[in-house]
C-alpha cells in the first residue's frame, strides 16, 4: 500500500496543542457550529471545547466574523504600500486599521512602510482615500496602489486547512446542512446591512441576537444568512494569531512571473503550504503572496526551495511583517 506524503505546515506551540488546531479548523469548516456539535466530532466534551474556544479568544487573538467577498460582489480591492516618515508610520497605520473598508495593515521597512488592504464598497469610497485623504497626509512620502485582480487562494478558503488537522468524515460532519439554490449574482440589499454588520463584528451571533438587531423574525434571518452564504456575497472566518500555531514570521512576496506563466505559477504557490493568499495584482509585480513561516530560516528555505524552483519567476521581493496591526477585525492596542 503506498501512502501519500504531507508536506502541509505542521503545529508547533508549547501553549496550544492539536485539539485547539483541531477546534480552529472545525470553526473554519462551519463558523456557527455549537460547541455540542464540535465536541462530539472531535470526541471531548461541550464544556472542553467551550472552555478552550475562551482561551483561544483571550490569548489566540481568536474571532469568528463575516466578509464580504469583493470577488463576487464586484468590489474593488486594492493593496497599499505607503512610504511614511520616520516615527509616523505606527500612527498613520492605526488611522486606516479604524476604516471599515481595510481588511488588513501590516508594519514593515524599519518601521517606515505601511501594507495595508482596502476593499472599497463603492467608487466613492476608493477615491476618498486613495485621491484625497493619503496625498493629502504629509508623513506619507510615496503611495503604491495595486489593483487585485485574481485570487488563487484565501477568502473563503483559509490556510488552516492546509494542516488537515481534521477527517474528511469529520469535516462532513461538521458542516451546515446544504442551503436551498441560489439564483441570481451575489448581492447584499440595503435590508441585510443591519444583519450583516453584527455579523461582521461576530459571526457566531446567536440567532434571538440577529433577530433584535434586524427586526425580522428568527427563520426569516436563517434563511437570509443561509442565502447569504450560499450564494458567496458573505464567508464566515475565524482570525487568529499564526504564531500560537508556531508561525510568527509573516511576509508578503512581491513576485513578477512572465505574463504567460502567470496563471500556472499562482496556481502553484496557491498549493504551497507557506501561502495564505495568493493574488494578481496591477504594477510592476504581477503576484501577491501572503505567506507565514516558523522564523527566517523558514522564508530563506522557501525563497530559495518551493518558490525558486517554479518555472516563468523572474523577480521576487520579500517583505517580512515587522508588526501585524489588523488583520480580519481591529481591536484596538493596550497603551
Amino acid at each position: 500500500m503506498t501512502t501519500t506524503e504531507f508536506h502541509g505546515p505542521v503545529m508547533e506551540s508549547d501553549t496550544f496543542d492539536r485539539l485547539d488546531l483541531q477546534i480552529l479548523a472545525a470553526l473554519e469548516t462551519n463558523a456557527r457550529a455549537s460547541f455540542s456539535r464540535i465536541g462530539a466530532v472531535l470526541g471531548v466534551s461541550d464544556q472542553t471545547v467551550a472552555r478552550r474556544f475562551r482561551r483561544l479568544s483571550a490569548e489566540g487573538g481568536l474571532r469568528v466574523v463575516a466578509v464580504r467577498d469583493p470577488e463576487l460582489l464586484g468590489h474593488d480591492q486594492w493593496n497599499l504600500r505607503l512610504r511614511c516618515v520616520p516615527d509616523t508610520a505606527l500612527k498613520i497605520a492605526e488611522a486606516l486599521a479604524k476604516r471599515p473598508d481595510t481588511n488588513w495593515i501590516a508594519l514593515a521597512a524599519g518601521g517606515t512602510e505601511v501594507l495595508a488592504g482596502t476593499r472599497p464598497h463603492s467608487p466613492g469610497d476608493r477615491d476618498d482615500l486613495l485621491l484625497g485623504k493619503l496625498p493629502r497626509t504629509p508623513s506619507v512620502v510615496e503611495i503604491r496602489a495595486h489593483q487585485l485582480l485574481h485570487r488563487f487562494f484565501g477568502g473563503p478558503d483559509g490556510w488552516l486547512q492546509k494542516f488537515r488537522a481534521l477527517t474528511d468524515d469529520q469535516k462532513a460532519a461538521l458542516r451546515p446542512d446544504p442551503p436551498a439554490p441560489v439564483t441570481g449574482p451575489a448581492r447584499i440589499d440595503p435590508e441585510d446591512e443591519p444583519l450583516v454588520d453584527l455579523l461582521e463584528r461576530d459571526a457566531r451571533a446567536t440567532y434571538p441576537e440577529l433577530q433584535r438587531a434586524t427586526g425580522r423574525s428568527e427563520s426569516a434571518v436563517k434563511r437570509r444568512l443561509a442565502a447569504l452564504v450560499a450564494s458567496g456575497a458573505i464567508y464566515l472566518d475565524v482570525e487568529y494569531h499564526p504564531e500560537i500555531l508556531g508561525y510568527p514570521l509573516s511576509a508578503s512576496l512581491w513576485i513578477t512571473a512572465a505574463p504567460a506563466r502567470l496563471h500556472s505559477v499562482g496556481e502553484a504557490i496557491a498549493g504551497h503550504a507557506e501561502s495564505a493568499y495568493v493574488t494578481a495584482t496591477s504594477g510592476v509585480s504581477n503576484l501577491l503572496v501572503s505567506a507565514v513561516f516558523k522564523n527566517t530560516a523558514g522564508l530563506y528555505e522557501y525563497l530559495s526551495g518551493p518558490l525558486g524552483r517554479l518555472d516563468g519567476i523572474q523577480h521576487v521581493e520579500s517583505v517580512p511583517y515587522l508588526r501585524r496591526i489588523k488583520q480580519l477585525t481591529y481591536p484596538p492596542p493596550v497603551r
